[in-house]
């Protein structure tokens, strides 16, 4: 009889060194795409804000490494870019031309516009820095050809736009920053009432207990497209 040699394994002891082995996880995360981060830098500004994202946190969110992430982005400000432009996307445009109520489709516009940065407060603060993605470029471009139709002057189109602009961005800060409670205001109101002598207008109008910021914009909005309307 043939002792077996020393180094020689028997199939009964390859199954078992086989069965001992750790298995593989599969990966239950989707591949990496700019979609992909882009969406997930969106939850992370949501989250923590302009200061909280970084690339770290960005690839840690996304189960991948760092320089993954740079098969697919630039860097941190290319993120910043993707990511305020894909919060203004615009689904539902006027068919520029054919309406023939034009302040009501800048109003849609606007009244939109608005809304999507007060979903994402940071959005606000980048834009200005950061305006020539596709869809901000987009909705600009609406908006000209909107105020174009309406008679608004080539000469005095700049103007226009920027004024319009200027409002949304002021007033969605402004809304985004002011976060004094019921209470709080009502103490300042009061506060106010006795200082009355000095501030007797705003005293009056009651300005700091005025919380109705949707029916504000939207009259303000009206007074400025008053001074846009074909004279």
């Amino acid at each position: 009889m043939v002792a077996k040699r020393s180094g020689a394994r028997s199939k009964g002891d390859q199954r078992i060194s086989v069965s001992l082995q750790p298995m593989q996880q599969a990966s239950s995360e989707p591949p990496l795409s700019r979609e992909r981060i882009v969406a997930t830098a969106v939850e992370l500004l949501d989250a923590q804000g302009i200061d909280g994202l970084t690339m770290r946190r960005l690839a840690d969110r996304l189960g991948s490494g760092v320089m993954s992430l740079y098969w697919h982005v630039d860097n941190k400000e290319d993120v910043f870019d993707l990511a305020v432009d894909s919060v203004l996307e615009h689904r539902g445009s006027p068919e520029t031309g054919e309406s023939p109520d034009w302040r009501g489709d800048v109003v849609h516009m606007l009244e939109d516009w608005r809304a999507r940065m007060l979903r994402h407060p940071w959005s606000a603060s980048l834009l200005p820095r950061r305006a020539l993605g596709r869809n901000i470029l987009g909705r600009l471009e609406m908006l000209s050809k909107t105020l174009s139709r309406a008679g608004v002057a080539d000469a005095d189109l700049n103007a226009a736009i920027w004024s319009l602009w200027n409002y949304v961005m002021g007033a969605t800060l402004t809304r985004a920053s002011f976060d004094l409670s019921e209470e709080d205001r009502a103490a300042a109101q009061q506060r106010l009432t006795h200082l009355s002598e000095h501030y007797p207008t705003i005293e009056r109008s009651r300005l700091l207990l005025d919380n109705d910021w949707d029916g504000a914009f939207r009259r303000g909005l009206d007074f400025l497209l008053d001074g846009l309307s074909p004279r």
